[in-house]
């Protein structure tokens, strides 16, 4: 192992625990270190181009496992579902997942300028250090494909494909040739950063749904979403 502080030594070891490795021979520590530090701690020595790594390394895993779990799939349908796979929002639930945040080295004031952002970066660039160690995928397939079949299965079950805006303008200009709108304010009781903002949808004068996120966008996709699956739940279906 590197010469790194014992007590950040113990703490990448216990990461590479949650991702389920026990053998850490082929591991570089040097990069991982390298890979959960923020710009804010180290401007000359931090993840920033291990995540322009990473982001290749991700995009082709998760080609990968389309192409295994999918492979009569017209290539259109591989790049939409790909597409919403490597986003940030995908990257930061999975590095949610596995407590990025607890090994990330950061100042705390950049969680209220994108805490998604930071994880999804951060998750890259752990990619990209494990690729590196080994100059291939044997660091990143085994506990990485079971998160991007699962969230694959997901997205393919989802008609609105996660993107609940673009569905519902699609659903209320078929339906009432016009477009919803979106208010959105500081949700002031929030007590948690994931629901720092309150968004409406409304449809002319009629509120539709509302819902609540840590961004502007965030809330407004969560109010897209409920109004989005109540239209298609009141929808009539046709009888076969």
């Amino acid at each position: 192992m590197a010469q790194l502080p014992p007590q950040r030594q113990k703490s990448l070891v216990r990461l590479m625990e949650r991702l389920g490795f026990s053998d850490h021979a082929q591991i570089r520590w040097d990069l991982l270190d390298l890979a959960l530090t923020h710009p804010s701690i180290s401007p000359d020595r931090n993840y920033e181009q291990l995540e322009f790594i990473g982001d290749a390394v991700v995009r082709l895993a998760a080609s990968e496992v389309l192409y295994a779990q999918y492979p009569d799939e017209p290539v259109g349908e591989f790049a939409a579902i790909r597409s919403i796979l490597v986003s940030d929002r995908t990257l930061a639930e999975f590095a949610e997942s596995y407590n990025f945040q607890k090994f990330l080295l950061y100042h705390g004031h950049y969680e209220n300028a994108g805490l998604i952002s930071l994880l999804a970066d951060a998750f890259e660039a752990t990619l990209g250090a494990l690729f590196l160690s080994t100059n291939d995928l044997s660091l990143v397939h085994p506990w990485l494909d079971e998160p991007l079949k699962a969230k694959a299965a997901e997205i393919k079950r989802d008609p609105a494909r996660q993107n609940y805006k673009d569905a519902l303008q699609v659903w209320t200009q078929s339906e009432h040739h016009t477009l919803p709108t979106y208010r959105v304010k500081k949700n002031l009781q929030s007590k948690s950063e994931e629901d720092f903002f309150f968004a409406e949808v409304w449809l002319n004068e009629t509120l539709l749904a509302s819902g609540l996120g840590r961004s502007k966008k965030a809330a407004q996709q969560a109010a897209a979403r409920q109004a989005y699956e109540r239209a298609i739940a009141e929808t009539p279906q046709p009888k076969h």
